[in-house]
């Protein structure tokens, strides 16, 4: 058991990505479905998007994200109490995928469980690490977002395939100095609106049978509309809540991470929010929507660039399916 470090500060001290190598450009889907590159970025800002290799899982994708982050924060393996894995598409029904990326990082020491929150798995990993931390249960926490949605596309359906890319993005949560770190949480969901978002089939409800095959229930069904009007409404109270709780506004944030979904959602947000476009990190373009793993792989591209250093006040926001949403504002410790 871990000494008691009851009120103790958690923060982000390493970050890490992966990207599988094969990209899906817009000009390739224009072959496989009746779409167009013009539709696609005036519509969606994606120009192409990342897609896993045959032999690649999403423990393999979330190994290789940990590893970067855990390199970074220079915390070995055998030190991580916890890891959280963020996915709507595990390995397995079970056993947990981060039971099996513990495992391959030789984190021994280390509890491992599955987090299903959709697209904002990874603000609720964050959330649910930093109050274990907080409470004196633990130390060192893992937080992976990770996603192969391409698994999950129809791609006869092109309203939808033309989203989704596949990615991880990694965060290790550990105690820091006072001020720094996670300084607030907001997390809501409203199930009234799953069915506008959803993978019918293939749970207890609709288990997989010829007839769930055959009508595609297994792939994304989306109500493009009310998605987009929930979901900026709700990205947009979630960064409010945690502005607010914090004691700032948002002139204080020097950068802000929205969830890619759609840079039409991002850009509505960052305008209520009234926050200016050099100070948002948007690489939706070039990764499309992964899911839980857009937040941090933005984070790690931020690092990389020079964007992020000590001491900036970073608000995250998201929105996914559940309806389910919320924001972290965290003061950065490195």
């Amino acid at each position: 058991m871990q000494k008691s470090l009851m009120g103790t500060h958690s923060g982000i001290v390493g970050v890490g990505s992966y990207l599988p190598e094969k990209i899906l450009t817009n000009f390739d889907l224009e072959k496989i479905v009746d779409t167009s590159d013009e539709w696609i970025r005036t519509r969606t800002g994606i120009e192409e998007r990342h897609i896993a290799a045959d032999d690649e899982a999403t423990s393999d994708l979330s190994y290789n994200a940990a590893k970067e982050a855990l390199e970074m924060s220079g915390i070995k393996p055998e030190e991580l109490d916890m890891i959280i894995v963020g996915t709507v598409g595990p390995d397995y029904a079970f056993p947990a995928t981060a039971a099996l990326v513990a495992h391959r990082l030789g984190a021994k020491n280390a509890v491992g469980f599955d987090l299903e929150a959709a697209c904002a798995a990874f603000v609720t990993g964050l959330t649910v690490g930093d109050g274990m931390i907080r409470s004196g249960l633990m130390k060192n926490v893992l937080v992976i977002g990770v996603e192969l949605l391409t698994r999950i596309s129809d791609f006869t359906d092109r309203n939808t395939c033309v989203l989704f890319g596949d990615g991880a993005g990694a965060a290790v949560l550990a105690p820091v100095a006072e001020g720094e770190g996670l300084l607030a949480h907001f997390l809501k969901s409203n199930g009234a609106g799953g069915e506008f978002l959803i993978q019918p089939g293939g749970g207890t409800r609709n288990p997989a049978t010829r007839e769930t095959v055959e009508k595609r229930m297994h792939y994304v069904h989306m109500d493009g509309q009310e998605v987009y009007k929930n979901a900026v409404r709700g990205m947009v109270e979630a960064a409010k809540s945690v502005i607010e709780q914090a004691g700032y506004t948002s002139n204080d944030v020097d950068l802000l991470v929205p969830h890619q979904a759609n840079i039409r959602i991002m850009e509505a947000v960052r305008k209520r929010l009234k926050i200016p476009a050099e100070k948002t990190v948007i690489n939706i373009a070039k990764m499309a929507n992964t899911s839980s793993a857009t937040i941090p792989i933005c984070l790690a591209d931020a690092v990389k660039e020079g964007r992020l250093k000590k001491g900036d006040l970073v608000l995250t926001t998201t929105f996914g399916a559940g309806f389910t949403w919320g924001a972290n504002l965290i003061r950065w410790s490195f």
